[in-house]
């Protein structure tokens, strides 16, 4: 047991360490080619901050547990903003912007909707994950636009002129270093994953939505729990918006590609459980955005979320 817990714990600290130096390391790369820091934060930083969870679904895939791949990314999306969002608002009630609840708040339930359509025949093809993946593009194309519209109005970001830490070889062997930290990382997790759940007797979906997702989500909490602390309120409810996007249309829709993914039909109901409650938290989440006039979500909305979540967490063990 000692050792597939310091896999599991060894993954999770590989998958930190590279995602973080990923990000880095390509941030610092870009630098010397005077890309908008928009354009970098909507591409780069988006899946640099979402290869932990992309690393992690692609080899339960091929290593025959989708339950994992699966349970990772809807744990994720729980875990977002049932955990991640309300540890930050419980710290420092957060601002949100109108083209959260206009634009991203939408897109995240209809992404969310398409998983639960397409998933209901326990599979998902390599044309479900074209379609996400191709709405992933249209969606980052839009938002670029949006950001490039924003930045003539005077309103975006300019282009970035920051000092340069790294040389152009040094960032690239930092990139090279984390994607394999990555991949190692990733290893390790399902493996001791797998592992953990023969043991203790429960499915692997129930390993994924917890250890897992909250393992592949730690840089989120992380990074929203600092910002909260330092008061640093530009950290808003559309970055955890923007993740759970991505964790289905990226995510999903490239591990879909490279391996389709079939989910055992002993499983069908729970999974499709599982998902409910991500959309159903996704709804509770417009709720805390009203009324519309008030800018701010406050400290009890996040206490809410993170009853909701206890709450989810303990269902899925008590029915295991």
């Amino acid at each position: 047991m000692l050792i597939i817990f310091l896999k599991i714990i060894g993954g999770i600290l590989l998958l930190l360490l590279g995602g973080k130096y990923l990000v880095k390391g390509s941030v610092e790369l870009t630098k010397y080619f005077s890309i908008s820091k928009l354009v970098v934060g909507m591409t780069v930083v988006a899946f640099g901050t979402s290869a932990p969870e992309l690393l992690v679904s692609l080899q339960a895939a091929i290593k025959g547990s989708p339950e994992i791949a699966l349970g990772n990314v809807v744990g994720s999306n729980i875990a977002n903003i049932a955990l991640v969002l309300a540890a930050s608002i419980i710290i420092l009630p957060i601002f949100v912007k109108k083209q959260t609840i206009k634009i991203d708040w939408p897109i995240m339930m209809v992404a969310s909707i398409m998983l639960f359509v397409f998933m209901f025949d326990d599979k998902l093809t390599r044309i479900e994950g074209v379609i996400f993946f191709g709405s992933l593009i249209a969606y980052i194309w839009w938002e670029i636009r949006y950001s490039f519209k924003q930045s003539k109005a005077g309103k975006g970001d300019e282009k970035s002129d920051e000092k340069k830490i790294y040389s152009i070889p040094v960032a690239i062997l930092v990139i090279a270093v984390s994607a394999i930290g990555l991949a190692k990382g990733a290893d390790f997790l399902v493996q001791g994953a797998s592992q953990l759940a023969s043991e203790l007797g429960v499915s692997e979906r129930i390993i994924s939505i917890t250890i897992v997702a909250v393992g592949t989500s730690l840089p989120e909490l992380t990074a929203s729990i600092i910002a909260a602390l330092k008061k640093e309120t530009d950290i808003s409810v559309g970055n955890i918006i923007g993740s759970n996007i991505f964790n289905i249309f990226a995510i999903l829709g490239l591990t879909a590609l490279i391996h389709p993914i079939q989910i055992d039909a002993q499983e069908h109901f729970n999974f499709m459980q599982d998902q409910l409650w991500m959309i159903g938290i996704g709804v509770l989440l417009f709720f805390a955005f009203l009324p519309l006039k008030k800018k701010y979500m406050n400290r009890y909305k996040g206490v809410i979320f993170l009853g909701v979540y206890i709450t989810y967490i303990l269902l899925l063990f008590l029915k295991k």
